[in-house]
């Protein structure tokens, strides 16, 4: 998180692609406010997406990035392909995008990511009434499509994370015994990650006692663990984000949960091999479901078995706020490059407990598992 991690001819690649896209919808303009878009065409890696940038991408001709004008140094030391345009504090990224636009917006075709986690909705009115006789498209999804099949250079990126990601499990499964503090082991847990090259993750890690498992997104509190203890990991480089989860129990294993983790392998393992270029997602959900459903658990249900993942900043490492789900009634194709937060996942169930998940990555030939630490189960002293 200090440096632009892309090369000349990927981020050329990417602004070509974004252009081509432009053309087809008819845009002259858009105006990207999504942390994870700015990132991906122009390598912005900082923290300082906490207030509004607008990157303005033109059909033709430079880029121009506008945010506060105090990140002039990291933008200076990592952005290449754009012109910056700071504004300061006594004005808005709207204020300045607005007189920076003014007359060669007008009349034109602009394209604004309304459902942006960037762009408040005050932002987006400023820049709606700013703007003279400009016409106005919502480009939501746009660039998020773009960035589901992963290029060669962001699959090196995506292992490197999931390298990150086993060591940050491996280490809190190692830290975990009977009356461990919840703290130690996300202690542990992020000193590994961090010295496998990991960086600051889009949200987690997720490390909560059996008595908070379903909670889904909160983490370490400071308690002890005497029972199971639920991992949810994310391994992150260049802000590309490998999730992976396990379920770790403590002393010993029920027989309920122990019948529950070979079912919940079986069930991952069916997942990998309905993911295949090609199939639709609700292939590879009923892959998942028919495991379940030949366990005799067919009332149990999940509202996906994985997502779709890569670029993440905080406070998630979905993408941005939509996750795009391998759901039972998704149509959408698998195609090659794509990555994916695989999960098997059983709590609740009424018959015992466990979890798995790995990140994927679909090749030409099927899917890759790209974190390798053993499913299980884990039974810690």
């Amino acid at each position: 998180m200090h440096s632009n991690p892309f090369s000349d001819d990927e981020l050329s690649r990417r602004l070509a692609a974004t252009r081509q896209e432009m053309a087809i919808r008819g845009l002259d303009l858009v105006l990207l406010s999504a942390p994870e878009h700015v990132f991906y065409l122009t390598g912005l890696d900082h923290w300082g997406y906490f207030a509004p940038h607008v990157l303005i991408v033109a059909a033709e001709g430079e880029l121009v990035l506008v945010t506060r004008a105090m990140e002039h140094v990291a933008i200076r030391n990592q952005v290449r392909n754009a012109t910056f345009i700071g504004h300061s504090d006594s004005e808005s990224a709207a204020d300045v995008v607005v007189k920076h636009l003014n007359g060669a917006g007008s009349g034109k075709m602009i394209g604004l990511e309304s459902a942006s986690a960037g762009l408040s909705y005050a932002m987006g009115e400023a820049l709606k009434q700013g703007i003279d006789d400009a016409s106005w498209v919502d480009i939501t999804g746009m660039l998020d499509e773009m960035r589901l099949v992963k290029s060669t250079e962001e699959q090196r990126f995506m292992r490197s994370a999931a390298v990150a990601s086993d060591a940050g499990t491996q280490a809190a499964i190692h830290a975990i015994h009977d009356g461990a503090k919840e703290a130690d082991v996300a202690a542990e847990c992020l000193a590994a990650m961090t010295r496998a090259g990991g960086t600051p993750p889009g949200f987690g890690p997720f490390l909560r006692p059996s008595h908070r498992m379903a909670e889904e997104h909160t983490t370490w509190g400071d308690g002890e663990h005497h029972e199971a203890v639920f991992l949810e990991i994310a391994g992150c480089v260049s802000r590309y984000n490998a999730p992976m989860g396990r379920l770790v129990n403590i002393g010993r294993i029920s027989d309920e949960d122990a019948e529950m983790a070979n079912i919940c392998g079986e069930a991952f393992d069916a997942t990998l091999r309905a993911l295949k270029v090609g199939a639709r997602a609700k292939d590879v959900y009923n892959g998942w479901q028919s495991v379940v459903d030949g366990a005799g658990m067919h009332e149990y249900r999940r509202h996906h078995c994985g997502y779709l993942v890569g670029i993440g900043f905080p406070p998630a490492w979905t993408g941005g706020p939509r996750v795009t789900g391998l759901r039972h009634d998704s149509d959408r194709e698998m195609r090659e490059g794509m990555t994916f937060h695989l999960m098997s996942w059983f709590t609740e169930t009424g018959r015992g407990n466990y979890f798995i998940s790995n990140t994927v990555l679909l090749g030409a030939d099927g899917a890759e598992v790209l974190t390798t630490t053993p499913y299980g189960p884990h039974i810690a002293p």
